[in-house]
């Protein structure tokens, strides 16, 4: 990998406000009106913002289908010492969107990144949810072929963490009728039109949202936060003698007593049973 040289430009990764205007933050502005080059998914609509800021700045398109293009161009540019913003529609670069690929190729070359934070739709669902925080999974857009969408649901059935995903209108109610059927009927909030005039949060479980867009049709971008699920079933096959366990979560750290106990619980047999199993090993536990 190169080495980071002075004479190369920064990549800034500049978050824009998701609804609200308000929410653009002052050093986000300076740093668009400082750049040589401001490269933006939709350039219609990032010139709005700009104007909206009175902000002068050189504009060039970076979206799925250019990225290849341009990113060398970008890149090109930022090695000559050039500084480039790169701003999404809205929120921040990088997650889903084509933005990620820019930073990785910087990053190779030896230019310096660096994030600019400001409003981001999937914190801003999570942390008003209701649901916990800690620990969480973005999933983002799932894939829009029902055949590789169900797969992707599958994969992540038993991911333990709570789940965050982002969807459109039209196919919202799909979406939840394959999570319902897969996952089950989990706890669940559903944010629509985050910061902007028409928020709105449904907070309920997955088959209640259904219930809710029979009366209410969905409209507007939506971000879901789901719970997590149960852990996944253990196979036969694959799962371990009690003192095997006891012995692996001990390695792991864990107390010795706390994981007699742990065990001995969760397998309901008697602890003293797998203690003297322990000490016919040759191990000792303190009294």
């Amino acid at each position: 990998m190169a080495s980071s040289t002075t004479e190369y430009g920064t990549l800034y990764m500049c978050a824009t406000p998701i609804g609200n205007l308000e929410d653009m933050t002052p050093r986000a502005i300076r740093m668009l009106a400082e750049a040589d080059l401001i490269a933006a998914e939709d350039t219609r609509h990032t010139l709005q913002l700009l104007n909206h800021f009175d902000i002068k700045g050189r504009l060039v398109r970076y979206d799925e289908h250019s990225k290849e293009k341009q990113g060398a161009y970008l890149l090109e540019q930022l090695l000559e010492g050039k500084n480039v913003a790169l701003v999404s529609d809205a929120g921040f670069p990088g997650i889903a969107d084509p933005g990620e690929a820019l930073a990785k190729e910087a990053i190779a070359a030896g230019v310096k990144v660096v994030p600019v934070p400001g409003a981001n739709a999937a914190l801003c669902a999570l942390i008003a949810s209701g649901i916990s925080a800690y620990p969480f999974f973005f999933g983002g857009f799932l894939p829009k072929s029902k055949k590789n969408r169900r797969e992707q649901i599958e994969v992540w059935k038993y991911i333990p963490a709570t789940i965050i995903l982002y969807e459109a209108p039209h196919r919202i109610e799909e979406v939840l009728k394959d999570l319902l059927e897969r996952w089950g009927d989990r706890e669940l909030a559903c944010a629509r039109e985050l910061t902007k005039l028409h928020e709105e949060f449904y907070r309920g479980t997955i088959s209640s949202c259904l219930e809710h867009f029979k009366e209410n049709p969905p409209r507007g971008e939506f971000c879901l936060v789901i719970a997590q699920g149960e852990d996944k079933p253990v196979e036969a096959s694959e799962e371990l003698e009690p003192l095997e366990e006891v012995k692996a979560l001990i390695a792991s750290g864990m107390d010795k007593k706390a994981a007699l106990s742990q065990v001995a619980k969760q397998r309901k047999i008697p602890k003293r049973e797998l203690y003297n199993q322990l000490l016919q090993e040759g191990d000792e536990v303190d009294d």
